[in-house]
């Protein structure tokens, strides 16, 4: 195996292959980048079993010559060295040659490394995709769906399950929702192609945050496929597949309250602004705990305090307040976050009273809903 590459575009190959890749693994080899070479251009693949990350960098493009390929074949590098090295390398030209089987020359100016490689035979094969469900997304939507629900998974192992977002299709609709349990996040999307037949997966937090880096911010569409026990995400030049979660989801569309005591109208960016502040009091207590009182007139009152350091008291202009007058107390962290997913927008804010959930909506977009449970402290 033999080729000339432009080190920049193998930086950023290598970039995407390495967020699939941990020290943490069963088979030594998973350490490692699988590079494929041949006419049409190079595959570099990063595993750690729970994600596999493919992606291609073609040998020409727009009439630009990436890539001279002199000998195609087959290697596994150690990822983190490999990555090092190309890092390092002084000139933008580089030259990668295996001879005598594993022995690898890496050459850029008047710098040589010679690494050891691995049997590309011993790597493992990537997992086989019938396509049960299939449909489309545009890259930019795809970042903000994951944006707006990922951050309410479980960070707990004690229910695996949770540590997921839950993707359910129905009616032409798909429903991405995430919950800790003290909170949850949904966004309601219609994609491109999907079937009528309705499907459920729950697919793992930490493989969607990765997936997100690597996506462009533009509306290129990603294709996803999903199978039995993989999701897979294939953009133009790069496939990303994820294990699903097992298990039963919970139902959480009873958690959702359909009437409401108190509705509250406001500008989201001043209310996340406020309770940044209130925070900062709170955040001396453990559970970082903010109260919000809204009564007849149109001011909303945000306090905190902390016995050690004191308090804090703020009122905010509501844009429109009714229904009862309202005491609730819940965590800054949670406010801030679900008001993050919403983006700024004026938001409604939707209360059954101080110690049942409520929820946040965007007053302009119906498809994005966030619920959090109150604290007791009143």
């Amino acid at each position: 195996m033999k080729f000339e590459i432009v080190r920049n575009r193998l930086l950023d190959g290598i970039g995407d292959v390495m967020k699939a890749i941990s020290s943490k693994v069963a088979n030594p080899i998973l350490t490692g980048i699988k590079i494929e070479v041949d006419e049409k251009g190079i595959t570099m693949t990063g595993s750690d079993s729970d994600i596999t990350i493919c992606t291609f960098i073609p040998a020409e493009e727009n009439g630009e010559q990436i890539i001279k390929v002199v000998e195609k074949g087959l290697i596994v590098l150690q990822a983190k060295m490999f990555s090092e090295i190309v890092r390092k390398l002084p000139t933008n030209d580089v030259t990668i040659e295996v001879v005598n089987g594993l022995q690898v020359h890496i050459r850029s100016g008047k710098s040589e490394f010679h690494l050891i490689g691995s049997d590309a035979e011993d790597y493992p094969i990537l997992p086989e995709m019938r396509d049960e469900y299939r449909f489309t997304f545009p890259a930019d939507l795809m970042k903000s769906i994951i944006r707006e629900t990922v951050f309410a998974v479980s960070q707990h192992e004690t229910r695996p399950i949770l540590t997921g977002v839950h993707w359910l299709s129905k009616e032409g609709n798909l429903e991405c929702v995430a919950t800790d349990s003290h909170r949850l996040a949904r966004r309601i999307t219609s994609p491109e192609g999907l079937s009528d037949v309705p499907f459920s997966v729950v697919i793992p937090g930490k493989s969607l945050q990765e997936l997100s880096k690597i996506l462009p911010d533009n509306a290129e569409l990603v294709d996803i496929v999903i199978a039995d026990h993989q999701v897979l995400f294939k953009t133009r030049n790069v496939l990303f597949y994820s294990r699903l979660l097992e298990g039963n989801y919970p139902d959480t569309s009873r958690l959702i309250p359909s009437e409401y005591q108190t509705s509250v109208k406001v500008n989201g960016k001043l209310l996340l602004q406020a309770i940044d502040r209130a925070s900062l009091l709170a955040r001396e207590e453990r559970n970082n705990i903010v109260r919000f009182v809204a009564d007849e007139g149109k001011a909303i009152e945000i306090s905190s305090n902390s016995p050690e350091v004191g308090k804090v008291e703020e009122l905010i202009e509501a844009l429109d307040v009714s229904g009862e007058d309202l005491k609730i107390s819940f965590s800054a962290k949670y406010m801030m976050d679900a008001l993050k997913a919403i983006d700024g927008q004026d938001v409604f804010l939707h209360f059954t009273g101080a110690m049942r959930p409520f929820i946040l909506k965007s007053v302009d977009d119906d498809s994005i809903l966030q619920l959090i449970l109150p604290v007791r402290t009143y």
